[in-house]
């Protein structure tokens, strides 16, 4: 299995900023939830080892926010010193497959996303939309839901 830090830090060596591409903590979030939403309903399992939550702006894995929490709402910097083989050649190919779907995506955009989608609403069950929440985001409903969208041919 993974390590989410991990899972992030190969996001985060994608971003072409030659390019003037960024990516902030939340579209990192998003993207790392995905991962292990597509994980679930593809493989059955998940792939990082993280609890995904479902807070005012989407699915959050408090782990990564506490990594991360230092760059609010500005681009986070590319890792230094990360080796992309501590993972292997089977997550690596999934993630780029993930990064090709949700990486052209603005943060604000994965956020709406995932507020219409099924596991992050029934997490959020009986909270209003501006209340905090900790809530887990069920690894079953993720593993149903998006092999559902599967199933039907609705996945990206």
């Amino acid at each position: 299995m993974a390590n989410i830090l991990d899972v992030a830090k190969y996001f985060l060596v994608k971003v072409d900023r030659d390019a003037g591409d960024e990516i902030t903590h939340l579209k990192l979030q998003k993207l790392c939830y995905y991962a292990q939403a597509w994980h679930l309903a593809i493989e059955g399992v998940p792939l990082c080892d993280t609890e995904f939550q479902a807070w005012v702006h989407g699915p959050v894995s408090p782990h990564l926010w506490d990594q991360y929490r230092d760059y609010k709402y500005h681009p986070i910097d590319p890792p230094k010193d990360f080796d992309p083989n501590v993972l292997t050649e089977e997550e690596r190919s999934f993630l780029d497959e993930v990064w090709d779907v949700y990486g052209k995506y603005t943060a604000k955009y994965l956020e709406n996303l995932t507020h219409v989608e099924e596991p992050w609403l029934e997490a959020r069950k009986g909270y209003p939309p501006n209340v905090h929440c900790t809530r887990p985001i069920s690894e079953e409903t993720m593993k149903r839901y998006y092999r559902s969208l599967m199933d039907n041919g609705e996945a990206n």
